[in-house]
């Protein structure tokens, strides 16, 4: 990153203990954020590759294997194909800003992608639900860092938020961010399982107090994923922090996520909410796999004029 970490700081309930977010007005500043912006051409053919840099590509699936690791790698290399970025006029193929995996493919990505400058993300804390003992899941932290993990990827325990036992959700990820040591750490809060914005919003709070690098909005298996208004709770959440700090913190939504269209939308929203800072992937991050297919057909289209057929292009 090219800022500093966020260190933390002692659990300060009185930043967020009052906070009550207005659902309808949070959804109507939502919608009215995509209503005003409209991206076309060249503009859109730019904000669809800087997505591709933002991209965590990810697979977290029960057959993983090292070689469809290794495939995904492949990819995170080359994101589009060669014709594409030749018709963009690209002096260099982008890279994707990560590659996510669980703790035990942490290796093969490693290796597939050595030299490439693309960090590997590992999912941890007994992802996704988080339900282990905490010793567990600090030994599943320190595994996946041991492998080589670049950024960590922590569930939290929701039933804390539900307590609103604030002490303990900031003692349990201020304890997985010290295990965490040299590398980033990304808190998932798994929104859809948080019932109201409120919620969302004092455990975006709560999660950076204790250190988190990233605040990221869901693991991908809730009922309901990223949506524009959690994910505007959630970039004010750290808007206020920053002003409090002077800390810059990175957000990531993930899970839901598969068109161009979605990776416009929430670069719209960091770009309105947070500015142009948030566009890199050093504070921004989507957690997608199969977005970056659709991204790459919309380029063909813009490079070419036709839309190719979705088998022309490798499955992210």
């Amino acid at each position: 990153m090219s800022h500093d970490r966020n260190a933390g700081l002692p659990l300060t309930t009185d930043w967020f203990d009052r906070i009550q977010i207005n659902r309808p007005a949070a959804e109507r500043r939502a919608a009215s954020l995509l209503a005003r912006r409209s991206v076309k051409k060249e503009h859109q053919a730019a904000w669809l590759v800087n997505a591709i840099r933002c991209m965590d590509l990810t697979t977290l699936a029960g057959d993983d294997t090292e070689n469809r690791v290794a495939r995904l790698c492949a990819k995170a290399r080359r994101p589009i194909a060669d014709h594409i970025a030749e018709g963009l006029g690209l002096t260099e193929m982008p890279k994707t800003g990560a590659v996510c995996v669980y703790p035990t493919m942490v290796g093969a990505a490693k290796r597939a992608l050595s030299n490439s400058g693309i960090p590997v993300a590992s999912v941890a804390t007994g992802f996704p639900a988080g339900l282990m003992p905490l010793d567990l899941r600090l030994a599943e932290i320190r595994y996946a860092v041991d492998q080589g993990a670049d950024e960590i990827d922590i569930v939290i325990t929701r039933a804390h938020v539900f307590d609103g036992n604030w002490q303990a959700l900031y003692d349990e990820i201020a304890t997985m961010r010290e295990a965490c040591g040299d590398a980033h750490m990304k808190a998932i809060l798994a929104t859809g399982d948080l019932v109201t914005l409120s919620n969302v919003y004092k455990a975006s709070m709560v999660a950076m107090q204790a250190g988190a690098d990233f605040i990221k909005t869901s693991t991908g298996k809730e009922g309901v994923n990223a949506t524009i208004p959690v994910s505007l709770t959630m970039v004010r959440a750290l808007r206020d922090y920053g002003d409090r700090t002077g800390v810059k913190i990175g957000f990531k939504p993930a899970g839901g996520m598969k068109t161009g269209k979605d990776a416009l939308s929430w670069q719209i929203l960091m770009k309105e909410e947070l500015g142009r800072d948030w566009l890199e992937p050093d504070l921004f991050r989507f957690g997608a796999s199969s977005m970056l297919g659709d991204i790459e057909r919309q380029l063909e289209h813009y490079v070419t004029g036709r839309y190719a057929a979705s088998h022309r292009h490798a499955i992210a």
